[in-house]
């Protein structure tokens, strides 16, 4: 094989704010490398096929010095984040790799590859995992998905619905409403233009809250849930980019005595990933799992990726198609 450009994105610089397309992270594609002949180190070189772009790369652009659940990205060097790839060259047989954090596909469902990075991927166990673990879900039961055209919240949106609930949601635009009401929601709408909290009011209480939003979503959750309601806190990226919004009706957690689980999807790995993996991507092959992508071509194309999902300006699971096979 002849020497090939070996791509990468640096992390060039801490944002103030929304990440900047063209000076946070750069393309870069000095490097050459021989794949026949580069040192493995008793390891294997893989060609990436496809990357996820997500929300919570964000809080990895950060000062080493903020502590955080994930490390920040080293300023000038590659940044890495959820792929799938395909191994080109590996060691002598005999040298068994680390593998930690990664898994062998098998993709007996035959799902394109990126679909492993969403819906099949990190995104869909977020939904399938704390689902199961924190909903408590009753049919007949209402829920509130925030940020529900993504794709978890889209995914938790049909796990609902499949067992029995009215599903309230809201999106950024009237595009993604359209979407929210053709996965099956009950009650869809635009945030930016109708107010939250005159929905809920209309519409709940609610007896489980999906956030991926926090700020005032949060605070009207919390104003129209039922006793004893579930809260799902998976993000907030509302306040990813700006200064954290003041939660004005909190002690209604006291008052309505509900149940705030805030959690990690890695965390619950181990309880559930081998089920998701047996379970869910059949689900997605028949088409009972609906889902969209952003899918945008080549490696340089990630700093926009990136400022896109946090603006929400992306239509779909946001995803850098690196190379086919």
């Amino acid at each position: 094989m002849a020497p090939v450009k070996n791509g990468r994105v640096i992390f060039n610089e801490i944002p103030s704010g929304y990440p900047d397309p063209n000076k946070t992270v750069i393309y870069d594609e000095s490097e050459i490398i021989d794949p026949d002949t580069v040192p493995l180190n008793g390891g294997f070189i893989v060609k990436t096929l496809v990357i996820s772009i997500d929300p919570y790369m964000r809080g990895r652009m950060r000062d080493p010095s903020v502590k955080s659940y994930s490390p920040p990205f080293p300023l000038g060097e590659p940044i890495a984040n959820h792929a799938v790839g395909v191994v080109i060259r590996s060691e002598n047989p005999s040298v068994k790799p680390d593998l930690t954090g990664l898994r062998i596909l098998e993709n007996k469902e035959g799902l394109p590859w990126s679909a492993y990075v969403g819906i099949a991927g990190m995104p869909g166990q977020t939904a399938y995992y704390a689902w199961k673990e924190y909903a408590a879900a009753k049919k007949g039961e209402t829920v509130f998905v925030t940020a529900g055209a993504g794709p978890v919240g889209s995914a938790v949106i049909q796990i609902a619905k499949s067992e029995g609930l009215k599903v309230i949601a809201s999106a950024g635009s009237e595009e993604k409403v359209a979407f929210l009401r053709s996965i099956g929601v009950d009650v869809a709408f635009n945030y930016k233009t109708t107010k939250t909290a005159e929905v809920l009011a209309k519409e709940g209480p609610i007896e489980i809250y999906w956030d991926n939003v926090g700020g005032e979503s949060l605070e009207a959750a919390l104003e129209y849930a039922n006793k004893n309601a579930r809260f799902l806190e998976c993000g907030m990226i509302s306040v990813y980019n700006t200064e954290p919004y003041p939660i004005k009706n909190l002690m209604n957690v006291v008052s309505k005595e509900i149940k705030l689980y805030g959690f990690l999807v890695f965390s619950l790995h181990e309880k559930y990933e081998e089920e998701f993996y047996r379970e869910w991507p059949k689900r997605v092959a028949s088409g009972e799992i609906k889902y969209t992508e952003d899918a945008k071509q080549g490696l340089k194309e990630t700093g926009q990726a990136i400022y896109e999902v946090q603006k929400g300006l992306n239509k779909g699971k946001s995803v850098i198609v690196v190379s086919s096979e």
